[in-house]
Parts: structure tokens; C-alpha cells; sequence
């Protein structure tokens, strides 16, 4: 196994600066998950890792070895591709035994490798068929095959899940966690989608406009983004933005003339003016009677089973709240809203996070 090493990546494809600047550490076994908007970047730097795209400038290191030259066989990586692109009228079998045929691997050893890789996918029983005759789900664990089937330093996937239906997505997604930990190898694995890059990964890269914006665990990221856009980027439901005014050193959050929350010293910037105030609705709930609170109209009421999510008017702003299930508000009410303030998190006006006045 290896560690892959990206030292100011930079692709231009003419005017258009897809890559800028990019350098990554990935040690050796993580499961690391490219994340970000269309167009940010990501596939393009998974296939430059591939050697599928030739940069424009840096480095690329695997093992500690230079790989920016080389042709993609002698990277030893292997890819698994959004589309499943096997062969229709090669077998299960014959398809995840393509590469290493082609390689020359002995016939025995080959046979090992292939009823392998099959038995860790639980796709044994499939070995005689043909694509045509699979479900999406088992034609992407062909494709998953025909690459762990090979010993590779690296495993690279490109949105492999894109073309699945919600259920078989929340399924694979279980089987990649799996696969990662019994092969132990290190995975690379881009996605536009902040569900499975929060489900999956060990640590989370996400891009914006060719840039990596923030680097971090699933944890970091999601609790203290770097950025407004990171912090809206990752959640689901997104997390509430709204503008505020703080005064008496960071003492009072103003939502606007006559709304206005007393918080403890420490929470929020001691510098007074005007911010953006990001909270996630799990970090709003129903006000005890007799403390501080926001005060608003229910707008829209969203159930999901367990939860309850409620759109609050608050002056001339919304705010998401997840509720309990039963808690037995309707639409037209005016409730009182608690929030977890210390773990909330304000923005300056050009969008970076800003730190609380003390630790809180």
C-alpha cells in the first residue's frame, strides 16, 4: 500500500483553470472522499491521480515514487467509472477476469483472484451470466470486482453509485464501507453528492472552483466549516443562514429592530456588526417557558417520521427547525424557539467563518 502525494496540482484545459493549486496528503488505507459541486474539479483530479488526464503543472507521488509521467498501467491504480462499462457479451466472469487476463496472470492464480473478489461482493452466483441479465446493484459490483480484483496501491472511484435509485445507493454504500475495511487499501472516491461523502468517507476534501475550500473528517467539516460555503454545502436539511447584527461585544444577536436574543459571553465574535448566523435545525428546539428565545410564526410543517421539520417565520426571515414528531405544533402559530448557541456559527460579510470571543 502507498500514500498518494498531490503537490500543487494545476490543469488548465485552455482558458478554463479546472485545478488550481491543489496539494493532498492521503496516508496509506484511508477512505478518502472528493467532494463538491459540478464543475469544482473533482473527476479531473481523480483522473489526473489515474494518469487518465495529463497536468498542467505539479506533481503526483505514489509511494513516494513520481507517477506524473507515467502511463496509467504502470501507476497501478485501479478505477471503477460512473458508467459500469462492462463488456455484454463477456460473462460475470470473463469481465472481472478481463484485466488480469490481459496481464497475463496465470490461469490458476487468475481463478483465485476472480471467485475472490466475487465471494466479497456476494456475487458468486452471478459468475455465468451476463450484464444484461443483472440489476444495476449487481453490475456495479461486477465493476467494483473487475478492479479489487487486481492488488492495486490505489482504488479510485468516479460517482460510482450516480446511476442507482436511492434504496440500491443507501445498500452500496453499506457494501463500499465494508469493502474498505476488509481490504484495508486506500480508497479515493469522488462524489457530488454530501450524503455519501459524509457516510463514507474517513475524511472529507471538498472543492470549490477547482480549490480545495476545507480538508477535515466528516465531523470537522459538518460542526466547524471553514466557510459559509462549506457550512451550506454539507447537511441535510441545509443549515439556516441568517443575518444578524451583534452588539454589546458580541452580548446581543439582533435578527432586526425589535427581535433581539441575549446570549453568554463568549459565543459569538466579541467584535459588533453585521454577520451571518449559521444554525442547523437540530440545533433549534421548543423554549422552556421563561427563557431566552426566538419568537415566529409557523410557516410550513415537513414530517419525516421521527422528526419534525418546521419552517418558522422569524421577522422577515425563515428558519428550519427539526422537532419532535409529537410536539403538536400547526401552521399559523406563534411559538418560542430555543438554540443551542455554542455550537452555532457566524460568517463576515465576505463569507469565512469567524471564531467565538472566548472558547465556549
Amino acid at each position: 500500500m502507498a500514500d498518494l502525494e498531490l503537490a500543487n496540482i494545476e490543469k488548465h484545459y485552455g482558458a478554463v483553470h479546472a485545478v488550481r493549486d491543489v496539494s493532498l496528503t492521503v496516508q496509506s488505507g484511508a477512505f478518502v472522499v472528493l467532494v463538491g459541486p459540478s464543475g469544482c474539479g473533482k473527476s479531473t483530479l481523480l483522473r489526473a491521480i489515474a494518469g487518465l488526464e495529463d497536468i498542467t503543472s505539479g506533481d503526483i507521488r505514489i509511494g513516494g515514487q513520481s507517477v506524473t509521467r507515467l502511463a496509467p498501467r504502470a501507476r497501478n491504480v485501479a478505477m471503477v467509472f460512473q458508467s459500469y462499462a462492462l463488456y455484454p457479451y463477456l460473462t460475470v466472469y470473463e469481465n472481472i477476469a478481463f484485466g488480469l487476463r490481459a496481464r497475463g496472470e496465470p490461469e490458476q492464480r487468475l481463478d483465485e483472484r476472480v471467485r475472490w473478489a466475487a465471494d466479497t461482493l456476494s456475487i458468486t452466483d452471478y459468475l455465468e451470466r451476463h450484464p444484461r441479465e443483472l440489476s444495476g446493484g449487481q453490475r456495479q459490483r461486477v465493476a467494483i470486482g473487475r478492479a479489487i480484483v487486481r492488488e492495486a496501491d490505489l482504488y479510485l472511484f468516479d460517482e460510482p453509485l450516480s446511476n442507482l435509485d436511492a434504496k440500491l445507493r443507501d445498500g452500496m454504500r453499506e457494501e463500499l464501507k465494508r469493502l474498505h475495511a476488509r481490504l484495508g487499501r486506500t480508497f479515493i472516491y469522488v462524489t457530488h453528492d454530501q450524503i455519501e461523502a459524509m457516510t463514507l468517507a474517513d475524511r472529507i476534501v471538498l472543492l470549490r472552483d477547482g480549490m480545495i475550500e476545507q480538508d477535515g473528517t466528516p465531523l470537522e467539516l459538518f460542526e466547524e466549516p471553514a466557510s459559509r460555503f462549506v457550512a451550506g454545502f454539507l447537511g441535510s436539511p441545509p443549515m439556516n443562514m441568517l443575518n444578524v447584527r451583534l452588539a454589546e461585544a458580541g452580548k446581543q444577536i439582533h435578527l432586526s429592530q425589535d427581535l433581539m436574543l441575549p446570549i453568554a459571553g463568549g459565543a459569538a465574535p466579541a467584535q459588533d456588526g453585521e454577520y451571518v448566523w449559521g444554525i442547523r435545525p437540530e440545533q433549534v428546539r421548543l423554549a422552556e417557558a421563561g427563557a431566552p428565545a426566538l419568537k415566529g410564526t409557523v410557516d410550513v410543517l415537513q414530517p419525516t417520521g421521527s422528526r419534525l421539520l418546521a419552517t418558522v417565520l422569524i421577522g422577515a426571515q425563515k428558519l428550519t427547525a427539526e422537532l419532535d414528531a409529537h410536539c403538536g405544533v400547526s401552521p399559523g402559530q406563534e411559538i418560542a424557539l430555543s438554540v443551542a448557541i455554542s455550537r452555532t456559527v457566524f460568517f463576515d460579510g465576505e463569507g469565512r467563518r469567524v471564531g467565538p470571543a472566548t472558547a465556549g
